[in-house]
């Protein structure tokens, strides 16, 4: 397989070569890339827009916000929920039929507990935490601690063995050996639940599912999201281990769910699922959060897309690249540019303090085609429009354009 055919493998098991909608996007829309993506991950940082939201508008464009918060964080019968959070790649939303394949990772968080929580006395504080959700819930960890604080001083007296951040880490605790997830979230503050009060029944009645046999599962769904991967591109999307991982792709092999392919450039062999499709062409236009599962795997990224980026968050300012928060932009089959971004909600627009083309790309064309998708960004956003700083080789143009 050519490194372009495999390129657009992916980008079509991406949800990439669909076209986005031509009138309003519905619940079918969303299902339709979770199908293709299986997980959106979660991130705290809103420089530009929350992470979870970002890779549905790179595949849909414009569509309201609301559709994933129902979809993740409400239920009526009317509207079930779809979603459900767990640890998948990161912190992720999840299909709620998904939560069977992920109770090993719970089991194993109950059986081995980190040291942190071994040496906090913690499940005492965990059996306080999930009897006070359970009367009170959907609650907050600070809600907690207040409650639990509370009767702490008037229990226990002041001074005992744990202090009301445990709290928070029985919180987190519980959520990893799934006896607590999130009932809604309200300005991106988890409430936390019981998974009964949350879940579908037919999912907390589904069987126990064996880890070997939840690892060949999360392998396929990843084969599914990939196209075409190597053992260790499958693996990360799920954060699996190692021997697990290849005993399941050589499983799967055997089943012919994957086919073993040979990728021009690429050192480890590399297997393609047996219903990825390779399209003749790619025509899309995308800006790629730093979260979107597309490019979550960097030395991936760079295989498939000759792309080198590393996201400079965590980087200080004097030695910054490109900027703090940045997209990559997809045109046609091909990351072409790259772009900082900030959501200015005080002035009302998406601020551009960086932009920058890829080398040997036709500038002219990246730059109008940029601005087209930056207007696009900055309507789903509510923002009036789009400054343009002056950082990067793109920037006077852009900044003409928009």
């Amino acid at each position: 397989m050519s490194s372009l055919a495999a390129r657009r493998t992916v980008l079509a098991a991406q949800g990439f070569t669909q076209p986005r909608p031509s009138g309003p996007v519905t619940r079918r829309h969303l299902q339709g890339v979770l199908a293709r993506t299986q997980v959106l991950q979660l991130d705290s940082v809103n420089v530009a827009v929350r992470a979870h939201y970002a890779p549905l508008f790179s595949r849909l464009g414009n569509y309201p916000m609301e559709l994933l918060d129902e979809a993740a964080w409400s239920h009526s019968a009317r509207k079930p929920r779809l979603l459900v959070e767990y640890w998948a790649h990161e912190a992720s939303l999840v299909p709620v039929a998904d939560w069977p394949l992920l109770r090993w990772r719970m089991r194993r968080h109950k059986e081995e507990p980190s040291k942190y929580w071994q040496s906090s006395g913690g499940h005492h504080i965990a059996e306080d935490v999930l009897t006070a959700v359970k009367e009170l819930g959907p609650i907050t960890a600070g809600a907690l601690e207040d409650q639990l604080g509370l009767k702490v001083e008037r229990e226990r007296g002041p001074g005992g063995w744990w202090n009301r951040s445990d709290v928070k880490h029985a919180c987190e605790y519980l959520f990893a050996t799934g006896e607590l997830t999130t009932g809604t979230r309200r300005g991106f503050e988890r409430y936390y639940d019981l998974p009964e009060r949350v879940l579908p029944p037919e999912v907390l009645a589904a069987p126990e599912v064996s880890a070997e046999d939840a690892y060949r599962q999360l392998i396929a769904k990843s084969a599914v999201a990939l196209g075409v991967a190597t053992e260790p591109d499958l693996r990360d999307y799920y954060r699996l281990k190692p021997q697990r991982s290849r005993q399941a792709v050589a499983e799967l092999v055997e089943e012919g769910v994957l086919e073993p392919v040979t990728v021009e450039g690429w050192r480890h062999q590399a297997y393609r699922h047996v219903d990825a499709r390779t399209p003749r062409r790619v025509e899309a236009r995308a800006l790629l959060c730093p979260f979107d599962p597309l490019i979550w795997e960097r030395d991936r990224t760079e295989r498939l897309f000759d792309f080198f980026y590393r996201i400079e968050i965590y980087v200080p300012e004097a030695k910054r690249v490109h900027g703090y928060y940045v997209f990559p932009f997809l045109l046609g089959e091909d990351l072409v540019a790259r772009v900082d971004l900030k959501a200015d909600r005080v002035a009302g627009v998406l601020r551009v303090p960086g932009a920058f083309a890829q080398p040997g790309v036709d500038h002219a064309h990246v730059a109008h085609e940029l601005a087209e998708e930056l207007r696009l960004m900055a309507d789903w956003l509510g923002l009036d429009g789009v400054v343009a700083g002056e950082r990067g080789d793109l920037a006077s143009r852009l900044g003409a354009l928009v």
